[in-house]
């Protein structure tokens, strides 16, 4: 995410906690989050893609995605 995407969610929070938002930042606000949420879980998604356990044995064993669903 862009510095100045960074910069307008917290403007947007700033205003929205010292005077209101207009129906249209509030929805731009909405928009915004979810952008974010969506570049965070896709940057820790890649993280823990480059994540390996190592058993005792010095073994070495990617990170498996965690399977959604039946358990």
């Amino acid at each position: 995410m862009t510095e100045e995407l960074l910069q307008r969610i917290n403007f947007l929070a700033r205003k929205s906690r010292e005077e209101g938002l207009t129906e249209e930042e509030t929805r731009e606000q909405a928009a915004l989050r979810q952008q974010y949420i969506r570049e965070f879980r896709q940057g820790v998604e890649n993280t823990l893609g480059n994540v390996y356990i190592v058993d005792k044995d010095g073994n070495k064993k990617r990170v498996e995605k965690k399977k959604r669903g039946m358990q």
